[in-house]
């Protein structure tokens, strides 16, 4: 599967099948993308690779790397130590986002008071999931 930034500069791909769907209520993650929350899907090293330009990269906290495009500024994914060997990428630049149904919340605890996650997926408090 394909996927790319707004203004198609930076490319990836992604084998199948990928490790989880998650949506994320952490706050870094909901600063990165200008969102109430976001839905990643993890994919382990070797099952994906750049296929355009590369992604600048931000590393956020000491632990955690976050790439977006260098020319529109779309987040792309991130990277944390405490799940190394995954890159996580963001449902929605996906070529067919409605391909990754989330099954878990993680950072519940951090969820926006006013976001309704009635959704039955069980619910997490922290980043961690694997």
């Amino acid at each position: 599967m394909q996927g790319r930034c707004l203004c198609g500069s930076v490319t990836f791909e992604v084998k199948m099948p990928v490790l989880s769907v998650v949506n994320c209520h952490c706050e870094s993650c909901r600063r990165q993308c200008s969102a109430p929350m976001t839905t990643y899907i993890g994919v382990k090293d070797g099952q994906w690779r750049w296929t355009g330009a590369e992604p600048r990269l931000y590393r956020s906290s000491p632990k955690v790397e976050r790439t977006f495009c260098r020319t529109c500024g779309s987040p792309l994914s991130f990277r944390s130590q405490a799940m190394s060997g995954t890159m996580h990428f963001y449902a929605a630049a996906m070529a067919d986002p409605e391909a990754f149904a989330p099954s878990l919340h993680v950072a519940h605890e951090e969820k926006l008071c006013w976001l309704n996650s009635d959704d039955g997926l069980p619910k997490r408090n922290g980043p961690e999931y694997l």
